[in-house]
């Protein structure tokens, strides 16, 4: 079942860059990334109500817990404006998206093996080392 949920999320993920690289010749990019957080938070919202009254209870949270996804949100909302500006300048989706993403897969993994102390194998170390050099021969190749 995870299987299911990982290619759904990557579908939407690239729809969600598809998305905003057609739109953002068309909308302040601030603008963008607000209906953008609006629509999610309704979806959210309407989620969250239909899994609970289903599971009759609330939600699990802690206030960690709300400090955390309120960072993730800081952080995910500085993405959206600025991937609205970098596409609005002309940035090709099919160059923006990788470089963005596999950006963030280096970040990722050097966050999570040495503020979260989390190990991962020689071969997981390699598919992302080979991740960022694709990432700086796209970056390189469009200038």
């Amino acid at each position: 079942m995870v299987i299911i949920w990982i290619i759904t999320a990557a579908v939407m993920f690239g729809l969600y860059n598809v998305f905003i690289k057609v739109s953002a010749d068309d909308i302040n990019p601030i603008l963008g990334a607000v209906v953008l957080q609006f629509v999610a938070a309704f979806i959210g919202l309407g989620m969250l109500l239909v899994t609970q009254m289903q599971a009759g209870s609330l939600p699990f949270w802690s206030g960690r817990g709300l400090v955390l996804a309120s960072l993730a949100g800081v952080a995910i909302g500085a993405v959206e404006i600025l991937t609205f500006f970098i596409y609005g300048r002309g940035v090709l989706v099919a160059v923006g998206n990788p470089l963005i993403v596999g950006g963030s897969l280096v970040v990722t993994l050097g966050v999570g093996v040495f503020l979260l102390r989390e190990s991962i194998s020689v071969t997981q170390f390699l598919a992302v080392g080979l991740i960022f050099i694709g990432v700086l021969l796209l970056a390189w190749s469009a200038g």
